[in-house]
C-alpha cells in the first residue's frame, strides 16, 4: 500500500533541513510513509510527524523527528514546540515543530547528535574529520 505525499517539495522549511542533513557524509534521501527521510543504513531524520490525540492523528508537517539520548529526549519534551511523535517516541524520537523562529543552529546541532547515535561509526569519523570532532 503506497502512502499518500504528507509534504510540499517547495517547503522553504525542508529545503533547510535538507541542506543541513546532506552535509553529513553518506547522507540520502528517501520518502517513507509519504514523508522524506534522510538516513545512512538507519534514519537520522524524519520531516514531518504526527501524535495521536483522542483516536485522532494530528500532523505536525514541518518538523523534524531525531534520535536523541534520553536525557535530552524527556528535557526537549517539556517544550510546547516539541513532541512524542506517534510509533517512534519508544524508540527515544522526538519531534521539533519549525517554523520562521527556528534556531536553525539548534537544529544542526540535533541532527549532529541523531547522525552520530545512528550512522556507521566509519561516516561518523569521517564527519569529525571534516569538520572537527565535538
Amino acid at each position: 500500500m503506497s502512502h499518500p505525499v504528507m509534504f510540499d517539495e517547495d517547503d522553504p522549511l525542508l529545503a533547510r533541513v535538507r541542506q543541513l542533513a546532506f552535509a553529513f557524509p553518506g547522507a540520502q534521501e528517501k520518502i517513507s510513509h509519504g514523508r522524506p527521510v534522510m538516513f545512512t543504513t538507519k534514519v537520522f531524520c524524519h520531516y514531518g510527524g504526527s501524535i495521536k490525540v483522542d483516536g485522532q492523528y494530528v500532523q505536525h508537517p514541518q518538523s523534524i523527528i531525531v534520535k536523541l539520548p534520553e536525557d535530552e529526549r524527556r528535557s526537549l519534551l517539556t517544550e510546547p514546540r516539541c513532541y512524542a511523535p506517534a510509533y517512534l517516541a519508544a524508540a527515544g524520537w522526538v519531534g521539533v515543530d519549525l517554523d520562521e523562529h527556528t534556531d536553525w543552529d539548534e537544529v544542526a546541532e540535533l541532527l549532529d547528535e541523531s547522525y552520530r547515535l545512528t550512522a556507521p561509526r566509519s561516516l561518523v569519523a569521517e564527519h569529525d574529520r571534516m569538520y572537527g570532532q565535538r
